[in-house]
């Protein structure tokens, strides 16, 4: 079965990936709600699951059916458990909750939708379009089919670079007294986040930024601040992020971004770039052929017909934004543009300031697993140079995502990854500090940069799994 990651996120052969393995992670006991009754859920030493009734009837259950379009960046397979999770996820529960809207006037939703810049770059390569066109022309196709309320993630992503900057220059500020203060690892990547929470648990997760990504920012403003302006409660909205990985799928079910007293998450449902193509076929709609509809401004400083670019790195440019904003903020260095210095090979690059032969700072980006393992060893063994790295799981970072659209049988691939480059590239760039609407909702929302809310709202912890141990293994 072919998969829909770059070779590199393929770490074993998966062919395997439901059984029992020294690498799985899987929880002992699952609850199951049936009705108004509740079922467990049992995992037997031969990896099979039981359900076990409440009058103690048992019954074997089958193996979860997943294809290798919801596998994730991680040690081993997904569970049982998050398969569900991941199954509930897909552009058919998009049409389900849009036809039930039309169906069932008492249990009508209003329904955002979130889309990336990367996911837009992508389908503008498809079509031949615009970012910036094929960001209106996608408004205007969910409009149609439903969707109340459509925004950009290059505004969330904006709260992201801003609280990366700032955790960014406290962590320097303590590197003395906090060893594992630096280098402060990006943490937008959920491939590389279940990763590292999996394989290498309490040694790396003190280095990763706690910084949610664009996307959960976007789960916050939508659920929290637009749900208020509404006067709706969160679970009266529906959203749906549209992004470039399928391990977003993954990233928006942690329990973390799951707000309890609403009983509902921050982000609902998470649709691939690929999965929209696949809409608008089942649709047999062209983006060409759409009459363009300008984006919602709620949150945006532009009108609705530009779209907002940051500069740096296809991935969010996490890098650019935090090694420019720390050289003026703590060496009062001006810097016009940074010059990158490729190492090993495309996916790592490095960027110093120095002063009169010293290294004020020294930055790097490291995508794809080859280099996230090399990275990973350097620490360990008290070797890493740097103070940032913008990590990212898929090799060139997120224009190249497992989600996005895929060459045709005539397109080259390289020459397809080229393209989306330059298309995400040409929308308008801004920097973070200049978005006003952004400052507003500090100031308001969140009441001042640092606040206790902001930290509780744009923030986030990560968590050590621990991994079972196959007792025929096992060393006594």
């Amino acid at each position: 079965m072919a998969s829909h990651f770059s070779g590199v996120l393929q770490l074993t052969d998966l062919d395997d990936f439901i059984t029992p393995s020294q690498q799985c992670v899987k929880p002992v006991k699952v609850e199951k709600k049936l009705g108004k009754s509740v079922a467990k859920i049992q995992i037997e030493d031969d990896g099979s699951y039981i359900q076990v009734d409440q009058d103690g009837g048992k019954q074997k259950l089958e193996k979860a059916k997943i294809t290798l379009n919801d596998c994730l960046a991680c040690s081993g397979c997904i569970t049982s458990a998050e398969s569900v999770l991941i199954t509930q996820q897909s552009h058919e529960e998009l049409f389900k909750v849009l036809r039930n809207n039309q169906t069932n006037e008492k249990e009508q939703k209003v329904v955002v939708v979130s889309v990336s810049p990367q996911s837009r770059a992508s389908l503008a390569a498809h079509y031949g379009l615009s970012s910036s066109e094929t960001g209106r022309r996608l408004t205007s196709f969910l409009k149609k089919l439903g969707v109340h309320y459509v925004f950009d993630t290059s505004f969330s992503r904006t709260f992201s670079l801003l609280e990366s900057q700032k955790e960014f220059v406290e962590r320097f500020q303590r590197k003395e007294q906090d060893r594992k203060a630096l280098p402060m690892l990006t943490s937008a990547c959920p491939g590389w986040i279940c990763y590292a929470e999996k394989t290498h648990g309490e040694f790396i997760l003190p280095y990763i930024s706690s910084t949610r990504s664009p996307q959960q920012m976007m789960g916050s403003l939508v659920k929290c601040y637009f749900a208020e302006q509404l006067g709706l409660s969160p679970q009266q909205i529906y959203h749906v992020t549209v992004m470039p990985c399928f391990d977003k799928k993954l990233e928006a079910s942690r329990s973390d971004f799951y707000l309890t007293n609403e009983e509902t998450r921050e982000v609902d449902c998470v649709i691939t770039s690929g999965e929209v193509l696949k809409m608008l076929e089942e649709e047999k709609v062209s983006l060409n052929d759409v009459t363009p509809t300008p984006l919602d401004i709620l949150f945006s400083n532009v009108s609705g017909n530009e779209f907002l670019s940051h500069a740096g790195s296809t991935s969010g440019g996490y890098l650019h934004h935090v090694f420019m904003n720390t050289a003026k903020q703590l060496f009062g260095d001006e810097i016009k543009e940074l010059t990158y210095k490729t190492l090993r090979n495309k996916d790592f690059q490095e960027v110093t300031l120095e002063r009169e032969g010293v290294v004020l700072l020294s930055f790097a980006a490291a995508y794809g697993f080859r280099n996230i393992q090399n990275l990973v060893q350097k620490l360990k063994r008290g070797k890493s140079p740097y103070h940032f790295v913008e990590v990212m799981a898929c090799p060139s970072g997120c224009i190249n995502g497992g989600g996005q659209v895929k060459p045709s049988s005539d397109q080259n691939p390289k020459e397809l990854l080229q393209k989306v480059d330059e298309l995400y590239k040409a929308d308008l760039p801004v920097a973070p500090e200049d978005q006003t609407r952004v400052s507003e909702l500090y100031e308001t929302w969140l009441q001042n940069v640092g606040s206790e809310r902001a930290r509780e709202l744009l923030h986030t912890q990560y968590h050590t799994v621990e991994k079972m141990t196959n007792g025929l293994v096992m060393k006594w």
